[in-house]
């Protein structure tokens, strides 16, 4: 019988090819509008995922994506800042980013969606990852507008809501159970 090969197993693995991506540090912790996220992802018995990946992907402060389908050549992009990065959990489960806070950006029916980041998990026994969204407490008018997270149940959408602390944004993410974050199925 032949050995297993990798795309016949999940993780844990993702350390081996982490260090050939992008980082947890989008840009430099001393740019101005520099914002730290820091979190942990948790199973759904509470315990820390070790060896999980959360990447990033968000627009610019002034709204636009670095991809060629946003043509909104109006909106600056921020040199050197591509809103792309991975990171991947320690021992305790956690993870960080330092980034920029991102602007608004178009969304169904020509509404506009709250600031918001992008995420995708990565972890053992996951054969796709997740994705879900983090939201800023300070944008509470524009959350409330967000057609997105209005999709979620409202006793879910606190899940997606980062808490501020002193000088870092708390993102937590808890892959099933009572607490489980809401996730998107795109």
């Amino acid at each position: 019988m032949p050995g297993i090969t990798p795309s016949q197993t999940v993780g844990p693995f993702f350390h081996v090819a982490l260090p050939a991506y992008a980082g947890p540090e989008l840009v430099a912790p001393d740019v101005p509008g520099a914002v730290r996220i820091e979190g942990v992802l948790r199973d759904g018995a509470g315990e820390p995922v070790p060896d999980g990946m959360v990447e990033v992907w968000q627009a610019h402060p002034s709204g636009r994506y670095d991809h060629p389908e946003d043509p909104r050549t109006d909106l600056p992009l921020t040199p050197g800042f591509t809103g792309f990065g991975r990171c991947g959990t320690d021992a305790q489960g956690r993870f960080a980013f330092v980034t920029l806070k991102p602007g608004c950006v178009p969304g169904p029916g020509g509404s506009m969606q709250a600031p918001h980041i992008e995420v995708a998990v990565f972890g053992r026994g996951l054969l796709k990852q997740l994705f879900t969204r983090l939201y800023f407490p300070d944008e509470a008018k524009a959350n409330a507008a967000d057609p997105v997270l209005a999709l979620v149940p409202a006793e879910q959408r606190h899940t997606l809501v980062a808490a501020a602390g002193e000088g870092v944004l708390r993102f937590d993410i808890t892959l099933q159970g009572p607490d489980q974050t809401a996730f998107f199925d795109v």
